[in-house]
């Protein structure tokens, strides 16, 4: 039985959704973007900051279930300007194995949450 649960760090979700979805098998994180942060103002602007400030947030929620971001199996990545892939690219490597990266997809959307520019949704593989 799957089960609800947003981060009692973050504010509630501003669209009918939570946080995160955990079955017996997956843990699915909603896109998260530096608006949903409560340290997130300041790096608005800055792709790689912003980046840096939702993997860290991200790492944190797979955590909370029992993960780590070595379970990570698909990314979604929605930047403001696919000019700066190779700035957030640069952050997001950072995060996982070498040679050891999730599946992913990375598109171009102008009018994210909070006029952020990165927005990032994650699904890992539940440790049990």
């Amino acid at each position: 039985m799957p089960t609800f649960t947003n981060d009692p760090t973050m504010p509630a979700p501003s669209f009918p959704g939570s946080h995160m979805v955990v079955d017996d098998h997956y843990v699915f994180i909603s896109g998260l973007t530096v608006s949903d942060l409560s340290n997130g103002d300041a790096s608005r602007g800055n792709v790689k900051e912003e980046t840096r400030l939702v993997m860290r947030a991200l790492s944190r929620m797979l955590e909370m279930e029992g993960g780590s971001l070595a379970d990570v199996l698909r990314v979604d990545i929605h930047l403001t300007d696919l000019h700066t892939m190779q700035d957030m690219d640069s952050v997001y490597a950072e995060y996982f194995e070498a040679g050891r990266y999730p599946a992913r997809t990375c598109t171009e959307s102008p009018h994210l949450a909070g006029e952020s520019n990165v927005e990032i949704t994650m699904m890992a593989k539940r440790q049990l």
